[in-house]
């Protein structure tokens, strides 16, 4: 009777990795329980999910094949496309979110289009004419300045990430899915102007009353790596500190989460002071390492799960994502 926090299968939303294919069940290496389905068993599993009181799925896609312009992610036969539509033919009533990034789509597996960065070029003739005309002291300081360009460049990445560009691709790619039945648009990429860029393309197509719930603030983190198996979306060179969050950032995420709301955000996963529902996901790294400490016998593996999402719910989510929201809702049901 006293109880604060309580946990409901309404609260959960459960993510569905789906594959091209046709009674596809491959199960997840690093993820015990998670598996790529095809379209045909995504439907089952929202079938399921949905009469254990789950109100929402969330999809991620992994095309046939992969491009450097994310062709699936915007494609109205992508892989996600075709799985809201069986999904909404089976189970109408289910909330389906649509994650958009580019990464699963992508030959490189970054979240936006990359180009070749520009080079830093240093001038060692510049070097030596002002060595040989000026005093000692002048001399070291050009050799170090010459010295530091070096060093800046070579520390500069070989690629960069086309922000403006990429906006155009998941402003298409969110529409696209919209189309296709999804019932709210979930950008989970940290590309600069991406709610705002998807918003109005969202009104210009007339889904003006699709809402967008923004991962803001999304820290850069390693424990996203079985998600990236899931997803077959790993960077296949370098990584993605420079367009998401550094996790030592605070304000810089209030930053992030106020310019997203201003773009036209609905729903967020961060909260200190915005009063809009507040999603959390319970990521891919804290569901492997639940599972493998329950394999080893450290842990009690339903207590520790269900605690979990308690104390998620407890710190103010309105909504979870967790791979956990079969099982959990049987245990509340």
């Amino acid at each position: 009777m006293v109880r604060e926090t309580r946990l409901t299968p309404e609260a959960f939303v459960y993510p569905l990795f789906v594959c091209p294919g046709e009674g596809v069940r491959k199960p997840i290496g690093s993820m015990p329980g998670v598996f790529n389905l095809s379209v045909d068993e995504a439907v089952k599993e929202s079938r399921e999910a949905h009469a254990l009181g789950v109100s929402a799925v969330i999809l991620f896609g992994l095309p046939e094949k992969k491009d450097e312009v994310a062709t699936g992610a915007w494609s109205d036969d992508g892989i996600v496309q075709q799985a809201a539509r069986a999904i909404k033919r089976e189970v109408s009533k289910l909330v389906i979110m649509g994650d958009v990034c580019l990464c699963e789509y992508m030959s490189h597996g970054h979240c936006g289009i990359v180009s070749k960065a520009p080079t830093t070029k240093s001038s060692g003739a510049a070097a030596v004419q002002v060595a040989s005309d000026a005093p000692h002291h002048e001399k070291m300081k050009a050799i170090e300045a010459v010295a530091a360009k070096v060093v800046l460049a070579a520390a500069q990445p070989p690629f960069e990430i086309m922000n403006d560009a990429t906006l155009e691709l998941l402003a298409k790619t969110s529409v696209s899915l919209a189309r296709a039945g999804v019932d709210v648009i979930a950008p989970s990429d940290m590309m600069d102007g991406r709610v705002g860029a998807i918003r109005k393309a969202l009104d210009q197509a007339g889904l003006i009353n699709t809402p967008i719930l923004s991962y803001a603030a999304k820290f850069a983190s390693g424990f996203y790596g079985p998600f990236r198996e899931a997803a077959d979306s790993a960077p296949q060179f370098g990584d993605r500190r420079s367009y998401q969050m550094d996790g030592a950032n605070l304000r810089e995420a209030m930053r992030e989460i106020e310019l997203d709301i201003e773009e036209g955000a609905d729903m967020i996963m961060a909260r200190v002071r915005f009063d809009v529902p507040l999603a959390a996901y319970q990521v891919s790294g804290e569901y492997a390492m639940i599972e493998a400490a329950a394999r080893n016998g450290w842990i009690d593996r339903e207590r520790i799960m269900m605690e979990s999402l308690l104390s998620i719910r407890r710190a103010g989510a309105s909504m979870i994502l967790t791979y956990y929201a079969k099982e959990a809702a049987k245990l509340l049901g």
